[in-house]
């Protein structure tokens, strides 16, 4: 039913057919041609030798199936006209194809399902009292249209999400049918280098979605209507992006809308360097003409500084990012700043091959007077997190990416090839007293600024994730939350969280 609306929709939006442009071809590694095997004329006199035998024929690697990738956007289904390919029901979906001359035009269809229940026993640590507690289930489902032109794209996702049980709902749990992308990509060979582009509804995110995500975390995912373009060289990419955050607002179908009232922009270079790490830098300007601060209120112009470099040296790995925010909101200056760290070391040879964990972050806070209105001073310290991934920190939404130091050691074990667990000690504190403690995504607990110590808690995190088969995953994630005095102070108290996900990928 998914595919006939999408192929009913396509249409409907005007949205011309077209061909994929950014999609990274799946890379198989050839096997070379074995040498013949010969030998040296004997003379007549010789005895003639045995016959040498030929060598065994290589194999032919059986093509497989695309992986179903985070972006649905970058598949590529056109390995489906190898006719040696071992089929899977519904492949006559995948792969539609348009032209008898060329296997690259075609459509593909296809959908995400995700089911999560989610039960949390002190939701802002039991301070919002019309919701003190909370049992829901998450529901997300997407279905989308693929279509392929020689160096086009056009690529159309719908979204239909709903959060049965849950009290509370905001922009982020509910949307029950809109337009999730709907983009025209175009992929030319220019000069040395590759050009691509995409003009409409997309989504985007930048390397581990500290800052930058695609909010994959709640059941809303944002989505920017969007001029996306990039020019890849050697081991330089130059992007440059125009956008508008869409607000998602679930008053009837496909109602959801951007507004130049709140605009992303910017560009950003990425080079890999020193055999496959990656260094990375961007500069973006935010715009937001209502935003609202506990110290201050109105237009915000933010313009953010952002470098980060990763990489792999043996059995070690690390991500390293830091950025800073100039600017103002009204007449107030804004001077912030983030960093963040993830690092670790695998036992490559040990049974179920641990690896020993330290994430480590910080976010500015504001020093400046807490009395409202506009009373930040001179300067507002408040780190704005752009579009931050929840997943990044923990998925119970105890913590924000403002005003805070977090230092969390863990240890990640894989006791099979399909199944990961992680176990993780979170120690928490804020940067300074005057300002808030936050939580996600970036909601200041009432009562918190200017009261207290900077200690704000500790929890414990338990996650598993078990890759079922090509097609379905599944996830467990437990947080406990033991709350510093300066939250009981204001009647808050220890929070928990439990969450179970199912998800179908086709």
């Amino acid at each position: 039913m998914a595919a006939m609306l999408m192929l009913g929709l396509a249409p409907a939006l005007g949205l011309p057919l077209a061909a994929r442009a950014q999609a990274p071809a799946s890379a198989t590694d050839m096997t070379e041609a074995e040498a013949e095997a010969g030998t040296k004329a004997e003379t007549a006199t010789a005895p003639v030798p045995a016959p040498v035998p030929s060598p065994a024929p290589v194999p032919t690697p059986v093509p497989a199936h695309p992986a179903i990738l985070f972006n649905r956007w970058q598949e590529n289904w056109a390995v489906l006209a190898d006719k040696t390919m071992p089929r899977e029901p519904f492949d006559g979906l995948k792969y539609i194809p348009l032209s008898q001359g060329d296997p690259g035009t075609y459509l593909s269809l296809g959908a995400n399902l995700r089911e999560r229940f989610e039960t949390n026993n002190a939701p802002s640590f039991g301070t919002n009292p019309a919701n003190p507690r909370d049992s829901y289930v998450i529901s997300r489902l997407e279905t989308h249209a693929d279509l392929h032109v020689g160096p086009v794209q056009a690529f159309v996702q719908l979204q239909s999400d709903f959060a049965p049980g849950k009290q509370v709902l905001s922009a982020v749990d509910s949307n029950r049918l809109d337009l999730e992308q709907a983009f025209i990509a175009l992929t030319q060979r220019v000069g040395p280098g590759t050009l691509k582009l995409r003009v409409g509804r997309q989504q985007f995110a930048f390397d581990l979605q500290r800052f930058v995500a695609a909010r994959d975390g709640p059941n809303v995912r944002q989505s920017l209507d969007a001029l996306w373009g990039d020019y890849e060289v050697g081991p330089w990419r130059l992007i440059g992006y125009y956008s508008r955050p869409v607000a998602s607002r679930d008053r009837h179908p496909f109602d959801d809308a951007s507004s130049t009232h709140n605009l992303f922009y910017g560009v950003r270079v990425e080079r890999h360097v020193w055999h496959g790490k990656e260094l990375s830098a961007y500069w973006s300007r935010y715009t937001n003409d209502n935003a609202a601060y506990l110290q201050v209120r109105g237009a915000e112009r933010r313009d953010v500084w952002d470098m980060r470099f990763a990489g792999k040296q043996g059995r070690l790995d690390w991500d390293l990012e830091a950025m800073g925010q100039s600017g103002r909101v009204g007449s107030t200056k804004i001077r912030a700043w983030a960093f963040g760290t993830l690092a670790g070391y695998r036992f490559a040879q040990t049974p179920m091959t641990p690896r020993i964990g330290l994430q480590v972050d910080g976010a500015s806070g504001n020093r400046g007077n807490n009395s409202g209105g506009n009373g930040a001073g001179d300067t507002l310290g408040t780190f704005n997190p752009l579009f931050a991934n929840g997943y990044y920190l923990n998925l119970a939404g105890y913590a924000a990416y403002v005003n805070f130091l977090h230092v969390k050691p863990s240890l990640t074990i894989a006791p099979t090839s399909r199944l990961t667990i992680m176990t993780a000690l979170g120690l928490q504190w804020r940067m300074t007293t005057r300002d808030a403690i936050y939580t996600q995504p970036n909601i200041p607990v009432a009562r918190s600024a200017g009261n207290g110590t900077a200690w704000t808690g500790a929890y414990n995190q338990l996650r598993a994730d078990w890759k079922i088969s090509r097609h379905w995953s599944s996830a467990i994630e437990a947080v406990h939350f033991s709350i510093g005095n300066t939250l009981r102070s204001i009647r808050a108290h220890d929070s928990n969280y439990l969450g179970v996900e199912l998800k179908y990928g086709w």
